[in-house]
């Protein structure tokens, strides 16, 4: 034992986590304070704060090339974001799953499947790889842009991976909004009570804020459904990023050679937060915190991600992944509409 090699590598060693927090500061910052602003935009203008998070971003795009920032924006986008998907978990409870009955477990298990399997093969027929099928179909599938996130964190690294990320967040949020208006209005004119009504909002509407909104705009009973309903999606997150890492890891390395790992840290948290708030181990302050919180998280993450982005990129995406996002989008909808009227 040298003490003094010892001490000289603890004073190196706090040196540089002292350096690299100080890289990273400037761009985290800048992340945060983009959140707060699409957040207070959001609470006074009534727009999904997702979306203006990342319209905000990318209004910011030359704070990721230039300057200090870029580390700390590439570290929100990446390591900020996944600790924010962990925690999606403490939302999560299986007995708020078990309350609903195996109807609706079953609903959401089909149209989940059936949904992300339809945008893999429409995103081969027109010519996308399977991984931009994966995350828009899971997207739409799921949550939105949190799923969105997500997914792009467990697909290996690619080239346009990050622009399709964008594409798909943008398009989701921009798809929730007009479902949270137009479905209410569908559900009551094909004739939906309130428990149907809450199961389909909830079941087809991509992100939670958009489900609620829709669902207690309709009623308290609906909203309620409604947001189960949405919870128990969002708790396919797990299975849907198991497979998916599982996949790709068959392949072998990603694009920068690296082995892909069996289950992402960030899903083995989620899973573990989920079975720790089901047993009532977390207490519920501290349940409702680490909820605030990863929602926090994912918003400073989309903001990250739009500073990442150049508008002339997305403008040269073409009409195609428009039609794929539309067109999931629709297919879910009729799919949990022919499922409701077969009443298993």
């Amino acid at each position: 034992m040298n003490p003094r090699a010892d001490a000289a590598a603890l004073s190196l060693t706090g040196a540089s986590w002292l350096e690299t927090s100080r890289a990273l500061l400037p761009g985290v910052l800048v992340s945060a304070v983009l959140a707060i602003a699409a957040a207070f935009l959001s609470q006074h203008y009534g727009a999904p704060v997702m979306l203006l998070a990342l319209l905000l971003g990318m209004a910011m795009n030359f704070l990721a090339t230039d300057g200090a920032c870029g580390r700390g924006i590439d570290f929100t986008a990446r390591t900020v974001l996944r600790l924010g998907v962990a925690l999606l978990g403490l939302r999560i409870t299986l007995s708020q799953i078990a309350a609903l009955g195996w109807q609706p477990v079953a609903l959401v298990l089909l149209s989940v499947g059936l949904t992300i399997a339809a945008a893999i093969l429409a995103a081969r027929l027109l010519g996308f790889r399977v991984g931009f099928g994966v995350l828009s179909g899971g997207a739409t599938a799921i949550c939105g842009a949190s799923a969105a996130l997500t997914i792009a964190a467990a697909l290996p690294n690619h080239p346009l991976k990050q622009r399709a990320t964008l594409f798909v967040v943008l398009g989701v949020s921009a798809l929730s909004t007009f479902a949270m208006i137009a479905y209410p209005m569908l559900a009551q004119a094909i004739g939906l009570d309130g428990r149907q009504a809450g199961i389909f909002l909830g079941a087809t509407i991509h992100d939670v804020a958009q489900v609620v909104g829709a669902g207690y705009g309709m009623s308290t009973e609906t909203g309620d459904i409604a947001t189960f309903v949405k919870l128990l999606r969002v708790a396919m997150l797990l299975p849907v990023i198991a497979i998916t890492a599982v996949s790709y890891r068959k392949s072998g390395a990603d694009a920068g050679g690296a082995r892909l790992p069996l289950l992402p840290g960030f899903a083995v948290g989620f899973a573990v937060l989920v079975a720790l708030n089901s047993m009532d181990v977390i207490p519920s302050a501290v349940a409702a915190w680490g909820s605030e919180v990863s929602r926090w998280c994912l918003v400073a993450a989309v903001a990250a991600l739009g500073t990442k982005t150049r508008l002339r990129e997305l403008a040269t995406i073409g009409f195609k992944p428009v039609a794929l996002l539309v067109g999931e989008t629709a297919f879910l909808a009729a799919l949990v509409l022919v499922l409701l009227g077969c009443r298993f």
